[in-house]
């Protein structure tokens, strides 16, 4: 873990942020993993504030944050610009900057239709990936997600997204991008998909609502480790208390793989790390105390 780390501080650029991957341009989406995944340590403030200000300038007037300037409304990674924030108050102006726009912002909706042809509520509001879009189920998880870890517990626009992803649960559980019902025909899941509703439904429903798709996510984990896949399905698990024992070992097997595959890009080997360090799902993470980098005993290659 300590060598992931070591990885991800490296990549940090002059601008203070932090590329997809080595040799490329700063992103706003992979600086704020690079940020949260390192203000989970001590010793990283200088290269967390760094980042967090990189942020800051690719804050647009309202609020949102875009993925690149010529992206101006693709807005998801706003839910992650509001993580990297999250352990630092001298920031707070921008976060709620960013808290106010996703309460004002939602995907594109209309009346529920024929529903032989698509199974879901369409009218019901969520969260899209770009502006003027029909809301999906990542964008809306997150949202829900950088809400409450910011203290919004209680509002109409997360008991708006709660029903949006009941509603796009997949009839034998779990979630995908965001469809149900095609013609009749009940589409696959995903395992990141269900991973990161998991972990935003966590504490806002009953888990009967649930069951079926923590039990699919249950019966997938043992075959995956591919970093996304992996990562969120921890943190999901994890948010309703079923992480599982092998943990730390199931991501040595995942970053190990990457002497066949190559490097993971930064994103991946962050979300890996915040997998490890979250005990109950990442809002866990954020309240978590800073760990000493001298206190990990995390063996294996390339962890």
């Amino acid at each position: 873990m300590l060598t992931t780390l070591a990885t991800i501080q490296k990549q940090q650029l002059a601008n203070g942020g932090f590329p997809y991957q080595v040799g490329e341009h700063a992103r706003p989406d992979a600086t704020a993993w690079a940020v949260i995944a390192m203000s989970a340590f001590d010793g990283t403030v200088e290269n967390c504030s760094r980042g967090r200000s990189f942020l800051v300038s690719q804050q647009a007037q309202d609020g949102h944050m875009s993925i690149s300037a010529d992206q101006h409304r693709a807005s998801w990674p706003t839910p992650l610009a509001i993580l990297a924030w999250a352990r630092d108050p001298q920031f707070q102006s921008s976060r709620d900057l960013a808290l106010n726009f996703l309460l004002d912002f939602s995907g594109y909706h209309y009346p529920k239709g024929d529903t032989s042809i698509m199974g879901h509520d369409t009218s019901i509001v969520g969260w899209p990936w770009i502006a003027d879009t029909h809301s999906w189920v990542i964008p809306t998880a997150m949202a829900i997600t950088a809400l409450q870890v910011s203290g919004i517990l209680h509002h109409h626009r997360i008991s708006q997204g709660v029903s949006m992803l009941l509603d796009r649960q997949l009839p034998h559980g779990g979630w995908n991008s965001g469809n149900t019902l095609v013609f009749g025909k009940e589409l696959l899941p995903l395992p990141e998909c269900t991973g990161i509703a998991l972990q935003a439904l966590a504490g806002n429903t009953g888990q009967h609502l649930v069951e079926p798709s923590l039990n699919y996510l249950l019966k997938q984990l043992p075959n995956l480790r591919t970093p996304i896949s992996l990562g969120w399905a921890l943190l999901g698990l994890g948010a309703w208390g079923l992480k599982p024992d092998k943990t730390e070992y199931m991501v040595q097997e995942s970053l190990y793989l990457q002497k066949r595959h190559g490097p993971y890009s930064l994103p991946s080997l962050a979300l890996l790390m915040c997998s490890v360090l979250a005990p109950q799902g990442l809002n866990s993470f954020f309240t978590a105390p800073l760990i000493s980098p001298s206190s990990i005993i995390f063996q294996g290659a390339n962890a």
